[in-house]
Formats: C-alpha cells, structure tokens, sequence
C-alpha cells in the first residue's frame, strides 16, 4: 500500500491571482471566439448587402420590362375588345340568318310580302292574302314550333284584292 503525503502547506490563493488565472487561461478563449463572431457576423453582412443591391437591380430591370411592355398590354385590350365586338356582332348575325332562314322555310305560297323589316330577334312583315285562312294556317303553324315567344298580328284590313295584314313575330329562340 502506498500513502502520498503532501507536507507542504496549501497557499491561499487570493482573489487577485484568481482573476489573473482565468484571464489567462480562459479569457483568449472567449476573446477568440467573440472575434469569430464579429467576422462571421462581418461577412454576412457583406452578403446581406449584396442581396440588397441584387434585389433593387431586379426591381430596376422589372420596373423596366413592364414600362416596355405596357404599350402591347394596352393594345392588346384593344384588340380583345375589338374581338368581343366581332364576335357579338357575328353572334347576333347568325342568329339573325337562322330566324330569316326559319321564317323563309315556313311562309307558305298563298300569302304575299310586301314588306319585310328585320331586327335582332323581330320580324315585322306586311303583306297580302287571297283568303284569310292561309294566314291564319300560317300564324297557327308558328305558334305551333314555337320558335317565336310572341307573334302579334297587329292591323288586318279586307279591301277589293284580299286581305292586308301586319304581322309581328318577336323574341327569336
């Protein structure tokens, strides 16, 4: 068995040497490591900076693409604008060719226009029957297909060649 004997007295220690030890000893360790932290908080910066500058240079370029092509933006409305028009006016068109077609397809032989006035969706006729049957076939076969909401006879007047009648056929479906 062995014994370790120290015979020498401990030193107080005083709060001097205390503080002069660990400024020694651990104080360049936290300097060092605040110096790392300014650096790296140094060298962010830098890029923070640089992102900065790189974003208001993309703004400019942006502000710029946007002063260039506003003009074809406008006139790119126009021109959609002039396109919905075109095809309103095409629409309205076809349906008025197709109420034309229709009212064609069932005029019968026995009744004469005299006149003819075509709107969007009206037809005002006038004309001249021999006997009045044959308009009143032809006024009961368009109420029939119903393709007309409204058909208004509005003057019939006999006179020495037939009858003269007025007729209204409105709201094409």
């Amino acid at each position: 068995m062995r014994y370790k004997i120290n015979l020498l007295s401990k030193k107080k220690i005083s709060i001097i040497d205390k503080a002069l030890h660990f400024s020694l000893n651990y104080l360049r360790y936290i300097i060092v490591i605040t110096q790392l932290i300014i650096i790296f908080v140094f060298f962010y910066r830098f890029q923070l900076d640089q992102q900065i500058i790189d974003l208001k240079e993309a703004t400019v370029q942006k502000k710029e693409i946007i002063q260039a092509v506003l003009p074809l933006l406008v006139e790119a409305e126009k021109i959609e604008k002039k396109q919905d028009a075109a095809k309103k006016v095409l629409s309205d068109q076809e349906k008025t060719i197709s109420m034309f077609k229709y009212f064609l397809s069932i005029f019968p032989q026995g009744l004469i226009l005299k006149e003819m006035n075509l709107d969007n969706d009206k037809i005002k006729i006038s004309g001249s029957a021999i006997q009045v049957e044959h308009l009143q076939a032809f006024i009961n076969l368009a109420k029939k297909e119903n393709k007309f909401k409204q058909i208004d006879l509005i003057s019939l007047k006999k006179d020495e060649t037939g009858y003269n009648f007025e007729l209204l056929f409105s709201q094409f479906l």
